[in-house]
């Protein structure tokens, strides 16, 4: 979708890479509805301490915005390789950790370090559409792969693919986004040890929404395996997604191979202040974790009862289902003042965990949707 100002066909007139025409940016509507529950946003405000805190790191860093910001984010790398050892199960350094604005420039680093022109990538769809988008920006070819009607990996079929492809890169997204559905180990060591046989190739597992998991993090899962990669982001558990920084743990080969590509200076003195005080608060961020988990079970447990087809979820956000026409069903909720996801899944849409009241607004409409819809 161009801007609005964009007279139509526009872009025609300009010499535009070939695999971008026709396509579309990402984004999800931004519409002054009472609840919006579409973007997948903590929506807890970050508590008054830390906001303090916050704003005295800045002020610091304030004092120093004369110079450029630490090049390597050393202080914040090392800080962040603490929360993944107490948090996800497996001891890093800062020599296996690097930052980023967003987890969408930590994937943007990595497939313009390991993919690029003549190199493929390859995903298993519907997931993160993300990755494909950034594939196609950095010239990467793309490959969608297979899934179970559950929304599972398909094991062989996915070895499969991988052996006939061949793909420099591959993604894993863990909890799925769109379907909540996470992936287990084993399906991991499997595709990395098909990976691996095939070129070798570069494994990605996407891990924005691990916080939220029943299962453990799939952060030690590198140890030992040096083409594999876990991406992670501060934008959901921490409800920073205003502060756009996310960060990757892997072998320390790879965090210097990234470094090939990131831009000088790429992260603001400022991030790393704001992002170094909300590591501070981890526990207190990790407590809105609890509640929003505890939420998301309620509006499964919710959407089942009224008769909804929904996905098993980790995340902080449900898939639900099936409807005739999804987008129908996207408005008819709309019109009730609660704004869900239409993610272009046939059939199903998708909710964020909001607050109780929030998700209370929500049941209630698809309550009258249904009641509607089987009179």
């Amino acid at each position: 979708m161009t801007n609005s100002t964009t007279p139509p066909n526009a872009w025609d007139a300009l010499p535009i890479r070939d695999e971008l025409r026709g396509q579309s940016p990402y984004g999800a509507p931004q519409l002054d509805v009472p609840v919006r529950l579409n973007t997948n946003e903590n929506p807890y405000p970050l508590p008054d301490a830390l906001v303090d805190r916050i704003a005295e790191r800045v002020r610091e860093a304030a004092r120093d915005l004369n110079r450029y910001p630490d090049r390597d984010a050393v202080e914040l790398r090392t800080e962040l390789a603490r929360y993944l050892t107490r948090t996800a199960g497996h001891e890093v350094t800062a020599a296996h950790v690097w930052a980023a604005n967003g987890s969408n420039e930590v994937l943007q680093q990595l497939l313009q370090t390991f993919g690029g022109p003549g190199r493929t990538a390859i995903g298993f769809e519907p997931s993160y559409s993300m990755h494909a988008l950034i594939a196609r920006g950095t010239g990467t070819g793309w490959i969608s792969g297979p899934r179970n009607e559950d929304f599972t990996i398909d094991v062989e079929a996915a070895r499969k693919a991988i052996a006939e492809h061949r793909p420099e890169v591959v993604f894993i997204t863990s909890p799925n986004n769109p379907t909540g559905t996470a992936v287990d180990a084993g399906t991991v060591l499997a595709l990395y040890d098909a990976a691996q046989a095939a070129r070798p190739s570069m494994v990605v597992v996407d891990e924005a929404y691990g916080e939220f998991s029943h299962h453990p993090s799939l952060l030690p899962l590198i140890e030992g395996r040096p083409h594999l990669v876990l991406s992670r982001t501060m934008s959901k558990a921490f409800g920073a997604a205003g502060l756009r920084l996310g960060y990757l743990a892997a072998a320390p080969a790879v965090v210097d191979a990234v470094q090939l590509v990131r831009l000088p200076y790429h992260l603001s003195s400022v991030t790393q202040a704001t992002a170094l005080a909300a590591l501070e608060h981890t526990d207190t961020l990790l407590g809105y974790v609890a509640q929003l988990k505890s939420e998301r079970d309620r509006l499964v447990d919710g959407l089942r009862e009224l008769g909804f087809a929904v996905t098993d979820s980790d995340a902080n956000f449900v898939q639900f289902g099936r409807f005739a026409d999804s987008r129908t069903a996207w408005q008819q909720i709309l019109d009730r003042g609660v704004l869900v996801r239409d993610n272009g899944v046939p059939g199903w849409l998708r909710v964020s965990a909001g607050t109780p009241a929030e998700n209370d607004a929500f049941l209630d409409a698809v309550r009258e949707l249904k009641k509607e819809h089987d009179a």
